[in-house]
């Protein structure tokens, strides 16, 4: 769902499609090996003209139509950049508050996906966080263990992570200071120009000397402004999210074991709430992707 702040209040998105007469939120089909993330970046900039950074996710919708089951994946995307100009696919696009936007929708399950938008505010904040990248065994890495790097099947995990940053407006760049999670995210650094700041209180031994430090230093990384990417390890990641989402009262979905799932090279997308009267960020919503590559729709919380 593509939307704007215009200062006194939010505006979305509401295409008019020739084809089939209808208003109707954005939206259109993976291309071969894309996934679903890119998916709405790409067929909102071709249908909108406009250059939307990502959010939470909103609802999966699931219809049927003449060539069998078609479920779309939607997004809460902010317009960056951009103008709209007549296509084939849309005709018109209209700017409408919430309430006359669900008028103008033909369709109930579009309305419902505006309910899920309107449910929190439009203007939280990012963080991506991220578990390191495949690097082999422990048990086959003879060296000193912060240096075991990446094997070829993380470095494939690490490009997807890259090319997942800029769809959520990435713009600054943090890890654990183990070089695996440095090069789980020195490519986006490169991409941005900007050097990949170290967190000792987001390693395994810091943090479990003293949790609440490092839960402290990951909201106040969430507090800088911005969208930041932090990469850490999977002694942390569980930790601090159930901890986010227990103070916030969020729930999370759960790994096949039960508990707070950290996948080797998977990307929880946190949104906050901005700072309010308590002092700080408080978590709104909670996305987890199992994997950056090209994979079935992600787990919703």
């Amino acid at each position: 769902m593509l939307w704007r702040d215009r200062g006194d209040g939010v505006e979305v998105a509401v295409a008019h499609r020739p084809r089939y007469d209808d208003w109707s939120l954005p939206k259109g089909k993976l291309d071969p090996g894309e996934t679903p993330p890119a998916a709405a970046v790409r067929e909102i900039g071709e249908e909108t003209g406009f250059r939307a950074i990502l959010g939470r996710r909103l609802r999966t919708v699931r219809y049927q139509v003449p060539a069998g089951d078609k479920v779309v994946e939607y997004y809460s995307a902010a317009a960056a950049d951009g103008a709209f100009t007549p296509n084939e696919e849309v005709d018109s696009l209209r700017w409408l508050p919430p309430a006359e936007a669900a008028s103008a929708l033909s369709y109930e399950t579009d309305v419902d996906v505006l309910r899920a938008f309107t449910a929190l505010p439009a203007s939280l904040s990012t963080l991506l966080l991220v578990r390191h990248a495949k690097a082999g065994k422990r048990s086959d890495w003879s060296g000193d263990d912060d240096l075991r790097p990446l094997s070829p099947a993380g470095w494939k995990q690490a490009e997807a992570v890259r090319r997942l940053a800029p769809l959520f407006g990435v713009d600054r760049v943090f890890s654990a200071p183990r070089l695996r999670c440095v090069q789980t995210v020195r490519g986006i650094a490169e991409d941005l120009g900007v050097e990949v700041a170290q967190e000792p209180l987001l390693a395994e031994e810091d943090y479990w000397g003293d949790p609440a430090r490092g839960l402290s230093r990951l909201l106040a990384i969430a507090a800088g402004g911005g969208t930041p990417v932090v990469c850490s390890q999977g002694g942390v990641i569980p930790g601090v999210v159930s901890a986010l989402a227990a103070q916030a009262g969020v729930a999370l979905p759960t790994g096949k074991g039960g508990g707070t799932p950290s996948k080797k090279g998977s990307v929880w997308v946190l949104s906050f709430r901005v700072a309010e009267s308590n002092g700080g960020p408080r978590l709104a919503a909670a996305d987890y992707y199992p994997t950056a590559l090209p994979h079935p729709l992600p787990a919703r919380s």
